[in-house]
């Protein structure tokens, strides 16, 4: 008689997903709020560039990139600055560092696409399907300018709100919105995929996510 196996406690991934949604939401509502209320103290800036310097010093320490480990301290450098010392318009710079990080997403994605080169997207799912046919290649590169063409709108609506509406607008935008649009735009594709190219091979949305975790690395 085989001896039965208890459980793991672990918690598995649709845990972990629904984990860092939260995570992430929460993060999003505070972002609103400090960028509505306190946008120029220095706890504002850093809980609102933390992540991003966070995100580039740790890209440039497995990659050992050390331009990206130089920029990153300048970045740093500037933030503490403007934090201590203040005078600078902070909205401003928080509309800046919207549109360039939009801005490296649309020039990652275009530059793709440059001649005698794979798209981006193409790359990922030669990666996901056993299969590959022309169609999808196709379909794949399109995907690719039409992502690269989404981060460009985006910034163009992020300084039409800027200049003609209120701060706080401009911050629901940034905070709320922008995570939104991406995932809509990104599960939206996935069903219109699906049903304009049934013949296409299935791949789920975590395994998506996979391939471009590997990607990165």
């Amino acid at each position: 008689m085989s001896r039965s196996t208890a459980p793991s406690d672990a918690p598995g991934p649709g845990w972990r997903g629904v984990a860092l949604a939260a995570g992430l939401s929460a993060y999003a509502l505070l972002s609103y709020l400090l960028m509505t209320r306190w946008p120029d103290q220095p706890w504002t800036i850093a809980a609102l560039f933390g992540p991003l310097l966070a995100g580039m010093a740790a890209a440039g320490l497995t990659r050992r990139h050390g331009p990206t480990l130089l920029a990153t301290a300048a970045l740093a450098a500037l933030v503490v600055a403007i934090g201590w010392r203040g005078g600078v318009d902070v909205q401003r710079l928080y509309v800046l560092q919207h549109a360039a990080l939009h801005a490296l997403m649309a020039f990652g994605f275009g530059i793709t696409m440059r001649p005698g080169a794979t798209p981006l997207i193409t790359q990922l799912a030669e990666r996901l399907h056993h299969e590959f046919t022309p169609a999808m290649r196709l379909y794949t590169r399109q995907l690719t300018a039409a992502w690269a063409l989404y981060f460009v709108g985006m910034i163009v609506v992020s300084a039409l709100l800027y200049l003609l509406a209120p701060w706080s607008w401009w911050s629901f935008f940034c905070n709320i919105l922008t995570p939104l649009a991406a995932v809509l735009f990104f599960v939206g594709e996935y069903a219109w995929r699906y049903r304009r190219h049934p013949d296409f091979e299935r791949v789920s949305m975590a395994q998506a996510v996979q391939a471009w975790r590997r990607y990165r690395a």
